[in-house]
This record gives structure tokens, sequence and C-alpha cells, in this order.
């Protein structure tokens, strides 16, 4: 190949991007690729080419492609070649590469092998399951991995289960003056078995529905009463959103995630610690 033709091909695969177009861009670029892979600027044209296989979300061509972006990309300066191959390699449970890689963008991880299981802190993911969305509260275990700590009430989606989630922020929350990044999900990497149920509850005081959630929270499930969640539309929830989490008093449904048996026994329990105040009915099934 030329380096006209060449040149003539990388203004395709430019135009393409522009318009959206991944799979053609990727294809122009790894055209071009295949006979000027180190050029000075070869290292752009792999990190596009992997970029678009990342939005088409075809993995191994994500990885392969990335992994040599990577390689021609400078180590412990916040590269983001490095970033979208820890994901890919992540998803590929590639551990070995995805540690290298997320190091190479500049992090520090905890030591060991295999699969990455730090506390990297709380974060906010935005679930999307067949067009529905909801944000929810997760405790990140590496980069790219976070399992949720809310039980969502969107369809199918369970309490515990592992997210893996973008890196570039598309919302934010401010709770008690902290700032917060919402960062979307990418795919369910692994499920919870835990079933949702729903029951009615009522408590006299906001103080009571507290000691529920606190309750399931110390047995190792999760409840989430209707009271505490927040409804936006798209357009606040991909803004700035300052909120609190508070509940209120009163009958309301509360979301359990936890075995059916177990939640009746906690329930009895909470509702039991005082002789008035406090009741429950209705437990069922969700998902």
């Amino acid at each position: 190949m030329k380096k006209s033709e060449a040149k003539s091909l990388l203004q395709q695969a430019r135009t393409a991007w522009d318009a959206e177009e991944w799979a053609e861009s990727a294809d122009l670029y790894e055209r071009v690729l295949a006979h000027f892979p180190d050029e000075k600027t070869s290292p752009v044209w792999w990190y596009d080419a992997a970029l678009a296989h990342k939005f088409l979300r075809d993995w191994p061509k994500a990885y392969a492609l990335g992994r040599e972006a990577a390689a021609r990309s400078p180590r412990g300066e916040g590269d983001p070649a490095y970033w979208n191959l820890g994901i890919a390699a992540t998803i590929l449970r590639e551990w070995a590469v995805a540690r290298d890689a997320w190091e190479g963008f500049g992090i520090t991880l905890p030591a060991g092998e295999g699969q990455i299981d730090g506390r990297f802190g709380m974060g906010l993911i935005r679930l999307d399951t067949d067009g529905e969305r909801e944000v929810v509260w997760a405790e990140r275990l590496c980069p790219t991995r976070a399992r949720v700590v809310n039980v969502p009430v969107t369809s199918g989606r369970r309490w515990g289960e592992i997210v893996l989630h973008d890196g570039e922020p598309t919302g934010e929350r401010i709770v008690d003056g902290n700032a917060y990044s919402v960062f979307d999900e990418l795919l369910l990497f692994e499920p919870s078995e835990l079933p949702t149920l729903a029951v009615t509850v009522n408590a006299s005081e906001a103080a009571d529905l507290e000691a529920l959630t606190e309750l399931f929270l110390q047995e190792g499930y999760g409840a989430e009463p209707a009271s505490s969640v927040n409804v936006l539309c798209a357009c606040c929830s991909e803004g700035s959103h300052e909120q609190s989490r508070t509940v209120h008093a009163g009958a309301q449904q509360v979301s359990l995630a936890a075995p059916e048996d177990e939640a009746r026994r906690l329930l009895d329990a909470w509702s039991g610690e005082t002789v008035i105040g406090r009741s429950w009915s209705g437990l069922q099934p969700m998902w």
C-alpha cells in the first residue's frame, strides 16, 4: 500500500468516525495499520480502532487492538489506551493484562495476582436494562468493576450483582457536600443469587425504617424503602444533582434482597422490637 492510498483511507476512517460508523471506521484503520503499524501517529490509529470495537461491544477485537495501542503509549501518564485495554481485559478475564493495563494507566493496585478485589471507594452506576435506567450506589472493586449495594427497582436487577462500568462520567450526585461521579454500565459481570422481594411496611417514624434497613444490612442482605428512591428525568440524571438519602414514615413498599424465609425472620424481628408502630404485610417475590 502506498502512503497516498493510506492517507485517503485515513480520511475515510475519520469521516466514518464522525458519522459514528464504528465498524467501517475500524476496518479502514486496520487496513492502514496492516501496512503501517509503527508510524509516528500509528498509536492514535490503533487507539481509535480499538475504541470503535469497544463501542461495538466487540471485546475480543477491542482487546487485541487495545494491546497494540497500549504497547505504543507512554506508561504512568493516564493514557486512555491503557484504560480501554483494562476494560476489555477485565471483560475477557485476562487478569494479568488487566493488572498491567491499570498500572500502565497510573493506578496503584493491591498486591497479588488474578482477579482484582480491592477497595476503591463508593461510586454511582447507571444501570441500563432494555431501556430501563436506574442510578445505584456500588462498592468499587477495581477501576471498572463494582458491586451494587442498593436494591434496584429496575426489573430483573439485583442487590449484590457485580457490574462493569465505563470510565467517563455521565452525571454527578452531590451528597453532604461531596461530589460523586455517575458512570454508565457496560455489562452485567456477575449476577446475584439473592432474589428481590417486595413487602408493605408501616413505620410510625423514619428511624423505624432506618432500623429495618440496618437490620438487613447487618445480616448481609439489602432493604430499600420506596421513599428513598428519587425519580429524575434523563436530563437531570445526566447533570449535577444534589441529593440526600431520606426516608419517610408511614405505610410504603420496601424492596428486599434476601431469601424469603430470611426476610420473614428479619421482618418479624424488626416488628417485634416495639409494641406499636411497626408492622408488615404482603411479602411477595419480584424477580
